[in-house]
Formats: structure tokens, C-alpha cells, sequence
């Protein structure tokens, strides 16, 4: 059931774009800066149907990836983790539609607060997983160091579970802050945990015992 949990949220962003397609304006916002204020806009047809679009396609290629990867396998040692994933995404993303779609329709939605929300709870809901997942070509730092040995790729995803939520403390924290060190919060936050986390699965591969 779970696997098929992404058509709920896909459908209902589909329906409620049809619903208020008349509604919206002939030009949409759909692209806000740090301060929350619209700063890109497309057509009507592309802003109402875009986000259920990409949303459909990430989760086809998601589902996919399992049978072309090489160590397809190990997909079965992490079931849940991997369609915990999907489906969150794939929910917070319908909860961005909608918001774009409220902002369309006139109601008044801080875009700046809705979008740091969603961008912590996925990197939170991610970083709780991840030690969960086990070696694979396509989910998870991929690094030579993480996929040449399954104690470093344990290792490192114990490690960055911890960058990636503490990378989404952050990036919801940075709604107390001001719009200036918004921009400046999130990418150190996302950057300093992929840093993190490569480099930190290189140092656990140096470490290792060498025959």
C-alpha cells in the first residue's frame, strides 16, 4: 500500500488544480526570493500543472531506479525507508502546490515561512532515515569511499542523519531570522552537511584497516 501512497497526493493536487483553474490569474507567482516576496512568474496552465508533473515523474523515476540499479538487492534490506522517502517528498511537494495555488487564488499564505518549512521537515524526515539505507548506486552518499566498503557507507549515513536534520533545524530556524540571512542559513546549512558527509566518509575509509 505504501508504494502506491504517492497517487493520493498526485491526484488531489490534479483535481484541485482543475477545481480552480478559472480562478487563477492569467499569470501566475510561482517562484518567491528570501524576503517572501514573489519574484517569478509563469502561465496559468504551466503554475497550475507543473508541481503535479514533476511530482509524478519523480515518483516513476524513483520507483524505477530500484530495477536498474546494480545492487537492486539491497533495496529489500530498506523498504520503508526507501518509500518513507518517496512518499514524504512527494506530500510536501503537494503541500507547495497548494500554497502556490492559495497565493493565486488571493489568500494570503507566507510563502517565505511555507517553503523553509518544507525544505526542514524533508531535510529532517531524510536525515531520521538514512542510517536506515544500505548500499546502492543511486540513494544516499555515494561516494568511492561509502561504496567500496558497507562499514563506511554504515558509518557515514549514521553521521550524516545527523548533518541532514540538523541542516533542517536550521533552515526553519532561519524563519526567526531575518529575510537577509535566510539565502545564507540554507546554503551553508545544506552545503556544510553534503560537505560534511563526503568528507567524513573519506576520513572513515582512511581509518579502515588496510590488509
Amino acid at each position: 500500500m505504501r508504494k502506491w501512497f504517492p497517487v493520493l497526493p498526485i491526484i488531489l493536487t490534479i483535481v484541485f488544480s482543475i477545481v480552480v483553474y478559472r480562478q487563477l490569474p492569467a499569470v501566475m507567482a510561482t517562484h518567491w526570493g528570501a524576503n517572501g516576496q514573489a519574484n517569478g512568474w509563469t502561465s496559468r496552465p504551466v503554475g497550475a500543472f507543473i508541481i503535479p508533473l514533476i511530482m509524478l515523474a519523480l515518483w516513476g523515476i524513483m520507483r524505477g531506479v530500484p530495477t536498474i540499479d546494480p545492487r537492486a538487492a539491497n533495496y529489500a534490506k530498506f523498504p520503508e525507508t526507501y518509500d518513507f522517502v518517496i512518499n514524504g517528498v512527494v506530500t510536501l511537494m503537494a503541500v507547495l502546490h497548494a500554497a502556490v495555488l492559495g497565493v493565486g487564488l488571493g489568500w494570503t499564505i507566507p510563502m517565505r515561512t511555507v517553503a523553509l518549512t518544507i525544505v526542514g521537515l524533508m531535510f529532517m524526515g531524510i536525515g531520521n532515515v538514512l542510517p536506515r539505507a544500505r548500499s546502492n548506486w543511486f540513494f544516499g552518499i555515494r561516494t568511492p569511499w561509502t561504496l567500496s566498503s558497507d562499514a563506511v557507507w554504515g558509518r557515514t549515513h549514521r553521521m550524516a542523519g545527523y548533518l541532514m536534520s540538523a541542516a533542517g533545524l536550521a533552515c526553519m530556524g532561519a524563519i526567526a531570522l531575518p529575510a537577509a540571512w535566510t539565502a545564507v542559513v540554507v546554503l551553508a546549512a545544506t552545503f556544510g552537511a553534503a560537505i560534511g558527509s563526503i568528507a567524513y566518509s573519506y576520513a572513515v575509509w582512511r581509518a579502515e584497516p588496510r590488509a
